[in-house]
Order: C-alpha cells, then sequence, then structure tokens
C-alpha cells in the first residue's frame, strides 16, 4: 500500500503542474452491488447531460445547482458533467474555446468556480441521490498543455518532432499510448478525481481512438478503487471487451433520423437491433439518445432531425429499449429548438419546460419498473402496420411494459396479434385502464406513442 501511494504522489508530480494538491478524500464505498459486470444501480438509471457554461447566466457549478431540485423532481437519476477542466488558449476556436481542448487534467476551468464548489456540487446530488460523471478527455489535450514542453514524449509527433492535431482538432494535439509514462499519468489524473471528489464514472471522449491496451489497464483498476460507471462515445463492440459498461448508439440514431425523415419504414430499425445483438456482448449496455451536445450543435438535434411532433415516439424509444440507458442533454425539457453555441456563452432559457412532464413520466417509469432495467427482457411484436408501428415488450418477472410506436405523419389503427399482451394494463401517459387481448386494436394519431404497464 505504501508503494502504491508513493507512486501515485510521483506521478502526480507529472500530471499537476502548477496546481495544488488538495488533501486526498476516501472514496465511498457505498452501491457495491454489481450486475452482470456494471454497477448495479446504472441498470436502472438514467443520464442527463450538463452543459455548466451554457446552463445559467452565470454558468458556475453554484449556479447549476439551484437546477438540482429541479432535476431530480423529474426523475433524472445520473449527471454527466461536459469537461470541468480549464481550456487551452493556444489555437483556442472561438472565445470560450472547446471543452474538449483541456489545458490541464487535474484543475477546475475557473469560469465554473473553484474546486471546492465543485465538490460542494458533487456532496449535495449524492446526498439527494443522484451519481455523478464526469467527462474525460483521453486522446488528446488542448494545445498548451503543459505537458508539450515537459515531456514532449507524451504526444503523437511528425516527421520534425511537431505534436499533430487529429481530424480538424486543431486546437488539440494528439497524446502516445506507446509511451508507459504518459499512459501512467493519465490513470493518475483519473484516480485524481475519484479521490479528490468521489465521483461516480467517467464519459470518455473519442474513447476508441485511445490504445485499447490503456483501457485494459486503466478501467480495472479504477473499478478496483470504486463501483464506477463507464462510457465509451463510440459505437463498437470492441469497447465493451476492453471494459467499457456502455456505448453510443450513433448507428441506431441514424437510423431513427431516416426513419423520422420518411426516408425507412419503422421495421428498418430491427436491421439495427439484429445487428447489435450480433456485434456486441450480450450483456452490453447503450445509450440511447435523441440529442447530445454533438449532435445538437453539428446536427441540430433533436428540433430539425425529429422536428416537432415526431421527436416523442423515439423519445419513447429511447426511455424503452433494451440495454438501454436513456440520455437527455440539457435544453431538451425546455425544449429549446436551435443549437447550442459551442464556443462562446449562450444561455439556456429555462422558462417553459413544456417536456418536463413527458420525460418525468418516462424517466420515473424507467427508474421504478423492473421491465425497463437495461438487462430485462426484450421481445419484439409484428402489428398490422409495422412499416409505420413499432412495438415490443419487455418483461422481468412478474413485471412487463407493452411499447407500441408510430413512426409516421399519419394517425395509424393496427392490431397485434401476439397473446403475450393479453393482460390487465394503465397506460403510461393516460392513465387508462385496460383489458388488453390478443389481438387488440390500437389507435395512435400522428407520431403517437402508447406505454402500457401491467
Amino acid at each position: 500500500m505504501l508503494h502504491n501511494k508513493m507512486r501515485f504522489v510521483a506521478l502526480l508530480a507529472i500530471v499537476i503542474s502548477s496546481c495544488t494538491i488538495p488533501s486526498e478524500k476516501t472514496i465511498s464505498k457505498q452501491d457495491t452491488a454489481t450486475v452482470d459486470g456494471h454497477p448495479a444501480w446504472i441498470l436502472k438509471s438514467n443520464i442527463y447531460e450538463v452543459n455548466v457554461r451554457q446552463y445559467t447566466a452565470e454558468g458556475t457549478f453554484i449556479a447549476f445547482s439551484k437546477h438540482l431540485d429541479r432535476l431530480k423532481e423529474m426523475g433524472v437519476g445520473t449527471l454527466w458533467f461536459m469537461p470541468i477542466n480549464p481550456i487551452s488558449k493556444v489555437d483556442r476556436k472561438g472565445t470560450l474555446g472547446s471543452y474538449y481542448a483541456v489545458s490541464s487534467y487535474t484543475a477546475i476551468n475557473p469560469e465554473y468556480g473553484t474546486l471546492a464548489d465543485w465538490n460542494a456540487l458533487v456532496k449535495k446530488a449524492h446526498e439527494m441521490g443522484f451519481k455523478v460523471v464526469i467527462d474525460w478527455v483521453p486522446n488528446h489535450t488542448g494545445a498548451d498543455h503543459p505537458w508539450l514542453k515537459l515531456h514532449p514524449d507524451f504526444y503523437v509527433q511528425d516527421s520534425t518532432g511537431k505534436a499533430i492535431s487529429q481530424f480538424d482538432w486543431t486546437d488539440t494535439r494528439k497524446l502516445n499510448y506507446k509511451n508507459p509514462a504518459l499512459v501512467d499519468s493519465m490513470l493518475a489524473s483519473m484516480q485524481y478525481w475519484l479521490r479528490t471528489s468521489d465521483i461516480d464514472g467517467f464519459r470518455c471522449d473519442v474513447a476508441p481512438e485511445v490504445a485499447d491496451s490503456f483501457w485494459l489497464k486503466a478501467i480495472p483498476a479504477l473499478k478496483k478503487e470504486k463501483n464506477i460507471f463507464m462510457l465509451a462515445e463510440g459505437d463498437l463492440g470492441r469497447m465493451h471487451k476492453v471494459g467499457f459498461d456502455a456505448t453510443y448508439t450513433w448507428t441506431d440514431f441514424s437510423m431513427m433520423k431516416l426513419i423520422a425523415a420518411g426516408k425507412r419504414p419503422a421495421y428498418a430499425l430491427d436491421s439495427v437491433i439484429n445487428k447489435n445483438d450480433t456485434s456486441f456482448p450480450v450483456n452490453s449496455l447503450r445509450l440511447y439518445f435523441t440529442s447530445n451536445h454533438d449532435e445538437n450543435s453539428w446536427n441540430k438535434a433533436d428540433f430539425a432531425t425529429m422536428p416537432g411532433e415526431s421527436h416523442a415516439p423515439f423519445a419513447v424509444l429511447t426511455q424503452t429499449m433494451k440495454r438501454s440507458i436513456p440520455l437527455i442533454y440539457s435544453s431538451q425539457e425546455e425544449p429549446l429548438l436551435r443549437a447550442i453555441s459551442f464556443f462562446e456563452k449562450d444561455t439556456i432559457p429555462f422558462v417553459k419546460l413544456a417536456r418536463a412532464p413527458f420525460y418525468k413520466k418516462l424517466l420515473n417509469l424507467h427508474t421504478n419498473t423492473p421491465a425497463l432495467a437495461s438487462n430485462a427482457d426484450y421481445k419484439k411484436l409484428v402489428s398490422s402496420a409495422d412499416n409505420t408501428i413499432y412495438a415490443f415488450t419487455r418483461s422481468a418477472k412478474n413485471s412487463k411494459v407493452l411499447v407500441v410506436l408510430n413512426f409516421s405523419a399519419k394517425p395509424q389503427t393496427v392490431s397485434i396479434a401476439d397473446a403475450s399482451i393479453a393482460g390487465d394494463a394503465t397506460e403510461l401517459f393516460s392513465a387508462a385502464k385496460s383489458v388488453i387481448k390478443a389481438g387488440q386494436i390500437f389507435s395512435l394519431p400522428a407520431w403517437g406513442y402508447q406505454v402500457y404497464t401491467y
């Protein structure tokens, strides 16, 4: 133990640069239960992505904390904070720069507040029952990170010895995971936040671009310290094989957009779901969404990719699909029907919260219903109009949920012959009670949705 402690402190000498090291906290030992290798708490949770910069006029942790009661009331379980680290100034894009051009892995962005402010926010969130996940950017640093001068061999270099930028990310520099010292320093940086703030996990930016060997070393080491949740921003089965609990459903989302645009029938989603079953490990968890900071900023999701009422049935799908950990991005509950600026200050006006009641019903159903746990059973149903209707059941022991979605701009009246839907049920949104039978007729308005609990 003493050797490990000394090694950690030595690595922090590399990691921290000019930061002051706070006294190390004791990592919480709560919620140690696991299911299929995942933290048990995530299976019935959901994720809300927090854009601190844009969330309030102040853009601070303290100002955001005033929204915790509202988010708790809406049913949010896990808070994912976009990068909380300071942003590089060299080659900065726009006025404020990209959150993902990190200038220090062990410091707080001063625009958001102080480390004490952050720790107070995490403590309050934990006391209210939230889990807290932070965004981690392991693939690259910003263009003025101290490592560029102190440890140039931490970076992938061109033929002249200059650290390279990847893709069009000209405000960043690519890290070199062939260097063991970089590997150890990155791991120490992640351990720093576990030990300093007692967070509950990491959302790892462009995780597939980082060497698998790093994740194979880092994830077991991190999970040994605490039963954390690891989310990879990637849509590849191999990310689960290197230790991640969950991955993005980019392919599923792309198909949803095509269906929303009327370019593909509802049953086209089956091809994606079936491919997931063969390409991903059986117990893998998937992040389902109708928007996130990338899709909102660059592709105008969800207000343009799923305009108007078309958003609703797809949102229901994200909350009820098998393996799903559903995601909501800051402002979707308003909803803000425009892109949120990425490099400039652009305060979200939380005024109407028109979708909050809709999300509240879904989030609480997902949390409180065993049949909607990520690992609960799934059965796709055949309807009399599979080109427009997508229907399925989820079940676990004595809990069952029936979902019927109209992925079209026209009202639909359909029947479902499957005997497994029979039983006494209550529809989530109308609270209407029904005795459902095989051959039941369902009438749905354009972009309509019905969710029945048994």
